[in-house]
């Protein structure tokens, strides 16, 4: 018997709630109402692949039930265990010291690096997304979804738009993508020595150089060099690749540097459909506003970035 639902806040896409009751929590997380963007909100697509990879050594939840019936509750959810610790919403923790930074990011590292190393056809989701032309695909999904959202013209975003498919690598692997991997996208049990993946929308079959290079977005948004990854006790981002390139046994020529252009443009294309999002009044969070206003910021610095390479 559920006696409390609270919402979790912080999230821009799909509203969280904490259920209590029987001396036991669970979370549920469903689609918002309203006008949303086509294959926007996947909640039954988050649901399949946390299922799926559950006998796996990737950290996710358990999972309880599926129901895609609007009439039970407004929109289309899912229940799945709630995993008690701690989320850390700064980009590099900066409430603990450096020891355990550096096993928060080992920790993160770990978890990328298993997702990446399943073979997405044995856990049964050969048909959860196409095999290869990955980035073509999403250079066309966040350059449709920047055009549906657009409340300004974004001067890079054009141009990104034009460069990258000119400039995409050769695929060379194709495992199960996250989509969204960063800190603030995982629970920490409160030792920073265990973890469970979460938000996984956007997850698909995809490129995992690709997935990779967005979640190391961290150390060039945040203007990371060596020096700075070793006054936070971090990686650099040369050995944090490294050591990822190591559990995941891929190899990786010149290619990185499009990876990272190619994450800023679609990070810029996230912000600006939270945008979108606000100007249809569909946003989950107080913060939508400030988040869509980095878009032009990441678009900016994926165009410095390219003009660097062209």
């Amino acid at each position: 018997m559920i006696s409390e639902c609270k919402q979790f806040k912080g999230g821009q896409s799909n509203p969280t709630y904490l259920l209590s009751g029987d001396n036991k929590n669970y979370v549920l997380r469903r689609k918002p109402p309203g006008k949303l963007l086509k294959s926007a909100h996947a909640v039954d697509r988050e649901y399949r692949v946390i299922t799926a990879l559950e006998n796996t050594p990737v950290p996710t939840p358990k999972t309880y039930h599926l129901c895609e019936d609007p009439e039970i509750i407004g929109t289309a959810f899912y229940i799945m265990e709630y995993c008690d610790g701690v989320i850390y919403w700064d980009p590099v923790a900066s409430e603990v010291n450096t020891e355990r930074r550096k096993g928060i990011f080992d920790q993160l590292n770990f978890g990328i690096s298993a997702l990446h190393s399943q073979d997405y056809k044995k856990l049964g989701l050969e048909n959860f997304g196409k095999d290869g032309n990955y980035i073509e695909r999403q250079i066309s999904r966040w350059s449709k979804q920047y055009f549906d959202s657009e409340t300004e013209a974004l001067d890079s975003m054009h141009k990104l738009i034009d460069w990258l498919p000119h400039k995409t690598p050769k695929q060379k692997y194709t495992t199960i993508v996250h989509g969204d991997y960063r800190l603030d996208n995982v629970v920490m049990t409160s030792d920073d020595k265990n973890m469970a993946m979460l938000d996984w929308e956007l997850s698909t079959i995809g490129d995992p150089l690709a997935d990779f290079g967005y979640h190391c977005l961290l150390w060039h948004i945040g203007n990371i060099d060596d020096d700075a990854a070793k006054n936070l006790g971090i990686h650099t981002e040369k050995e944090y690749l490294e050591l990822y390139l190591k559990r995941t046994k891929m190899e990786l020529e010149r290619e990185w540097d499009f990876y990272i252009i190619f994450s800023l443009f679609k990070v810029a294309g996230i912000c600006q459909g939270i945008l979108g999002r606000v100007r249809d009044g569909t946003a989950a969070s107080d913060f939508a506003i400030q988040m869509g206003k980095r878009a032009k910021m990441f678009a900016d610095l994926g165009w410095e970035k390219a003009k660097k390479i062209s």
